[in-house]
């Protein structure tokens, strides 16, 4: 499962949050975007297998989006179970709805768009139910040798301390409000450009540069905060 990676472990001052693990959605950036122009949805064969019937094309449009929509919701929401009862919701609205979808955006965008709206309309009922203790949030990610450096292995010290920061900033996600843990999520975890993102959510590319930036600004105070503590201890 994707994670925000820690990459400037021994910068100073500053933590590259970037994950760069999943970039299957969209790799490239804006400006490369707008150069290429309109772009053929791959999935519009499926689609219209789908629309007129054929369940086994719906079947492999859940089969090409479970792992992304999987990861979003799973990060949005820091819960396994909470994860796999959403998933099968979107899929099933998904379903119902897809004799309505007219390409008018790229199918993927239209998942996402249920995905997204269908987990912040959870989190906003779940967030007045209670508040989800920081003690329940998975941090198994921190041990993946993908963000284990090898100098680090051998000294058990710094090792602890990697781990403790990963731990941090996976808490530091669950702190933010839903609005900027989903454009973090989408934008870091996910490798979506900014436009992608705002069509998504149905914001403006503006609002969608705005709450990263506001996003980004807190994570990277938590994180200097630890590593503050850590170089004085």
């Amino acid at each position: 499962m994707d994670s925000i990676s820690i990459n400037a472990l021994e910068s100073e001052g500053t933590v590259d949050i970037r994950s760069g693990n999943d970039k299957s959605v969209a790799a490239m950036d804006d400006g490369e975007q707008a150069k290429q122009g309109p772009r053929v949805d791959p999935d519009a064969h499926l689609v219209q297998s789908a629309q007129n019937g054929d369940t086994a094309a719906f079947d492999e449009l859940v089969m090409k989006y479970s792992q992304k929509l999987y990861g979003l919701i799973y990060h949005m929401t820091s819960n396994k179970d909470d994860t796999h009862d959403l998933l099968q919701d979107v899929f099933a609205k998904a379903y119902r709805s897809i004799s309505k979808f007219r390409s008018k955006s790229m199918f993927y965008t239209w998942i996402y768009s249920i995905a997204t709206n269908m987990t912040l309309n959870f989190l906003k009922k779940r967030k007045r139910r209670a508040t989800t203790s920081l003690d329940d949030v998975e941090t198994g990610i921190q041990n993946d040798p993908v963000f284990v450096d090898i100098s680090h292995r051998s000294n058990p010290r710094r090792q602890i301390n990697i781990n403790e920061l990963q731990k941090q900033l996976n808490e530091s996600m669950m702190m933010l409000s839903e609005d900027h843990r989903a454009v973090v999520t989408m934008f870091d975890i996910q490798g979506m450009a900014h436009a992608e993102i705002a069509d998504i959510l149905r914001v403006s590319d503006g609002t969608v540069r705005s709450r990263l930036f506001y996003a980004h600004q807190q994570l990277r105070g938590y994180l200097e905060e630890f590593q503050g503590s850590e170089r004085h201890s």
